[in-house]
């Protein structure tokens, strides 16, 4: 049974009335920061580390580690949600906001849609849309602090308004499309768009249930 059928048969938690406008439906709210990933957590030298930005664009580029601490610095206030149904109330990022980044280094998108890479072969896909938005970060440090190495140090994606898996960990790779093709979880079952509003959990499941398998994980 994959991981999608597995939320799927799990109990659906229910909603403070109060939190109603801020939490979305099947979400539990907690203090805790859960830690999910898919394979082993990356070790890096930031010597060598590399940030590409390729595909359907009008030049490709490679920037280093230095480069994008150079960049205008923004800091972020956001909500985070799980599709395993936990949800995060104030968390405070800071890192280059996706839309100083496109200027900075001065790439023009030929495709609407990216496909975001991070190690391990892991990718989340996204309608450049979703990322045109003022709380779209390229995070590198959470609560005053660099980012943990199990949380995506280096550097991660924060994408507050969509289930945290498109918020990508160990971020490689920015590659534009001209159509919207699958991810790693979304060739698993999960939603190609993920509003968690919306409850878009899964494909082709119009009230998915969501898991609790998050309580049993490590978390800081």
């Amino acid at each position: 049974m994959n991981k999608a059928e597995r939320i799927k048969r799990m109990k659906v938690p229910t909603v403070d009335p109060a939190l109603a406008e801020r939490l979305p439906p099947g979400q539990v709210l907690t203090e805790r920061f859960p830690i999910l990933h898919e394979g082993e957590v990356p070790n890096y030298d930031l010597e060598t580390w590399t940030l590409r930005v390729f595909g359907e664009v009008d030049r490709e580029v490679t920037l280093r580690y230095e480069e994008l601490l150079a960049m205008p610095q923004s800091m972020l206030t956001c909500d985070i949600h799980c599709v395993t149904r936990w949800s995060r109330f104030g968390n405070r990022f800071e890192g280059i906001r996706f839309r100083d980044f496109l200027a900075a280094i001065g790439v023009k998108p030929r495709g609407s849609y990216v496909m975001l890479h991070g190690d391990h072969g892991y990718t989340a896909n996204l309608a450049l849309s979703d990322l045109d938005r003022d709380d779209i970060l390229l995070a590198h440090s959470f609560e005053g602090e660099p980012l943990t190495e199990k949380h995506g140090w280096p550097l991660r994606l924060i994408v507050p308004h969509l289930y945290f898996w498109k918020s990508v960990k160990w971020l490689r790779g920015i590659e534009f499309m001209t159509e919207n093709k699958p991810g790693f979880w979304e060739q698993n079952g999960f939603h190609l768009n993920g509003d968690p509003f919306l409850e878009e959990r899964f494909s082709g499941e119009a009230l998915p249930i969501p898991e609790d398998e998050w309580e049993k994980k490590e978390f800081d």
